[in-house]
């Protein structure tokens, strides 16, 4: 690093490099979606390793760093970290996003193959290219810029962060945090892996709720046995299970779990928005009540996400001895995880006829996310989003869960975290034909090296 004065390049400066990178930025994104990155256990190792060299070649070719390489803790996925040194007096930013991907569900339902990146009306499909190779890619797009734009003299700090098991609950994560804990300091931390409200609308995402899940199952006989003998005073464990599945929710549709209620409350929310974007048939009303935002950012959500029973095709005349369920709870921010599964299990335990045999597996447990308020750095990142999309910013809850970032949170407390969007509300992140909308992500390109630029600037 020189202790020369670094240049002072002007924001058009900056936003014109950011043009000019274009194509490279989408051509990374193409790279990227043609890698099946799959982290969830059963996936092929080798492609998420070849994932992670990728993402290592496409970074140290975009910057100059002091160290670059790939790690992972005991048993963990490979993860990315890359460091440059503050000049004195400049602060550290820490860029995070993940290379792994969901798996593709039923490839009948894609309109192109998820892995080969295809255009259709501005958007860009593949799986991962919104969830989150738009991150990498605008990362990658954004040093570049800053590289080029300060002639390589950068005085800003800068770690790059791209883990590899976000997909499967980044399970090593927190060992990472400490096995890597003196590079990844930071002031500055942003998480390139939330959504805007629409493709010119940057938002920043103040609160993420947590996540508990866990496998229940029941048991009623010793053996299944015929319904036909025994049906009408014997209770099967598929009917004890979807009664006692019903004692979750009140009848409004609300979670009647006790002991994981709101720390806080939000006004405000266009219900007829939440029925469009979420596909709602006419006429079925809306669970729980208050604002919309309250609903979805705040208050807790229990849904059966899958049932251990036989399909109605394989179904036989028999009262089933067994039956399970996966119960995913998401809780509001502020509430442990640990509290909120001690709750659930102690609901369902309560509500469980008496003699039923009923267990619990495979739980997970995730954190909520309150942003702090207050942050000197957090107006300059607020500028540089406004300025680089031309609208103002949107502060937003989100309902789902990113638990890792309360674990950056946790070992990071002064340092300023910044979740920003890469998708908007029609990416089906997660989804058939996920996609990317290609202007929203070179908007945010040039929000984030605007960023860049205004801190090695000291604005």
């Amino acid at each position: 690093m020189t202790s020369a004065q670094p240049a002072h390049p002007s924001d058009d400066v900056v936003l014109s490099a950011v043009d000019s990178g274009r194509a490279a930025a989408r051509s990374d994104l193409e790279t990227l979606i043609r890698i099946p990155s799959l982290s969830l256990p059963g996936s092929d190792p080798s492609v998420l390793t070849t994932s992670a060299e990728t993402v290592r070649d496409l970074f140290a070719r975009a910057f100059s760093w002091k160290s670059i390489e790939i790690v992972n803790a005991s048993g963990g996925a490979p993860a990315v970290i890359a460091h440059a040194p503050a000049a004195e007096g400049y602060p550290t930013v820490l860029l995070y996003a993940h290379h792994d991907v969901q798996p593709t569900g039923d490839e009948s339902l894609w309109e192109s193959p998820p892995f080969e990146p295809t255009e259709r009306g501005g958007r860009l499909y593949g799986r991962g290219s919104a969830d989150d190779g738009a991150g990498i890619s605008v990362h990658l797009q954004a040093l570049r810029t800053l590289r080029e734009v300060f002639e390589g003299e950068v005085p800003l700090g800068v770690t790059v962060f791209i883990e590899g098991e976000e997909e499967s609950g980044s399970p090593t994560f927190e060992a990472l945090l400490e096995e890597h804990r003196d590079v990844l300091e930071s002031d500055l931390i942003v998480v390139a892996d939330s959504d805007n409200p629409s493709t010119t609308t940057p938002a920043l995402t103040t609160s993420l709720r947590g996540v508990v899940g866990v496998t229940v199952s029941l048991r009623t006989l010793e053996n299944s046995v015929h319904s036909g003998l025994f049906g009408g005073p014997v209770p099967d464990a598929l009917t004890v299970l979807v009664r006692l599945l019903s004692t979750l929710h009140h009848p409004d549709g609300s979670v009647a779990v006790d002991g994981v209620n709101p720390l806080g409350f939000v006004d405000g929310g266009d219900e007829e928005a939440v029925r469009r974007e979420s596909g709602l048939r006419p006429g079925i009303e809306l669970w729980g009540s208050g604002g919309v935002h309250q609903r979805l950012w705040l208050d807790p959500a229990v849904t059966i996400t899958g049932i251990d029973a036989p399909s109605p095709e394989q179904a036989s005349n028999t009262l089933l001895a067994q039956a399970g369920a996966k119960v995913s709870m998401r809780i509001p921010p502020g509430v442990a995880a640990t509290d909120a599964a001690k709750a659930l299990e102690e609901h369902l335990r309560n509500h469980c006829p008496a003699g039923v045999e009923i267990s619990f597996e495979n739980w997970e447990k995730g954190e909520g996310f309150l942003a702090h308020d207050g942050h000197p750095l957090m107006p300059v990142v607020e500028k540089a989003l406004e300025d680089g999309f031309g609208e103002g910013v949107v502060h937003q809850g989100i309902g789902g869960s990113i638990p890792f970032i309360a674990h950056l949170q946790k070992t990071f407390p002064h340092a300023a975290i910044a979740v920003t969007g890469v998708e908007d509300r029609a990416s089906a992140a997660h989804g058939p034909n996920e996609s990317v909308d290609l202007d929203m992500l070179h908007r945010a390109a040039r929000a984030e090296s605007l960023l860049l630029a205004r801190l090695c600037r000291g604005v």
